[in-house]
């Protein structure tokens, strides 16, 4: 297994292919990729190449990465990432990993991390109804109580309501 690239996720768009056949693309914006650190089966217990990437100002890094750092160049990084690989003696510290290295038509693996969504709020997630507008109300799009009264007293976890299926 080779190395791979960390790339933020920019958009969609389509394209066509050869036949007129309209094809989904989604197009991603890769930084600077730089090898960070090698690690070996028997200094780590594995074979894997660290990978550092989103560049950042070295005065705003924290010492301890900074320190990390020092041994590839000059640049400093904000975040870094590991690839498995099976001959880790291929990399060699500061080289810098580019889009070149994978061939056209070249099948990818892409993993991704979404950012949190903050609290959706039951009309949104569950479809429940608003509380009253007017007269005074200040109890708009509040959650409010949605559970039943006594038995079970709770709302199950994972449940819109206190009511059982049946």
């Amino acid at each position: 297994m080779q190395a791979g690239l960390f790339a933020k996720k920019v958009g969609m768009t389509q394209i066509f292919d050869e036949s007129g056949t309209i094809l989904p693309v989604t197009i991603l914006k890769t930084g600077v990729c730089q090898v960070s650190q090698i690690k070996t089966v028997t200094t780590d217990g594995y074979n894997a190449v660290q990978v550092a990437y989103g560049e950042e100002k070295l005065e705003n890094i924290k010492k301890p990465t900074r320190g990390h750092l020092k041994l590839v160049g000059d640049k400093g990084f904000k975040s870094f990432g590991e690839f498995r690989v099976s001959k880790p003696e291929e990399f060699k510290l500061g080289q810098v990993i580019k889009v070149d290295t994978f061939s056209i038509g070249q099948k990818v693996r892409v993993t991704g991390k979404s950012i949190g969504k903050g609290f959706a709020g039951n009309q949104k997630r569950h479809n429940f109804s608003r509380g009253p507008m007017t007269h005074g109300s200040k109890n708009h799009r509040l959650p409010g109580s949605i559970g039943a009264g006594s038995t079970p007293g709770r709302v199950y976890p994972g449940k819109k309501n206190g009511r059982a299926t049946r």
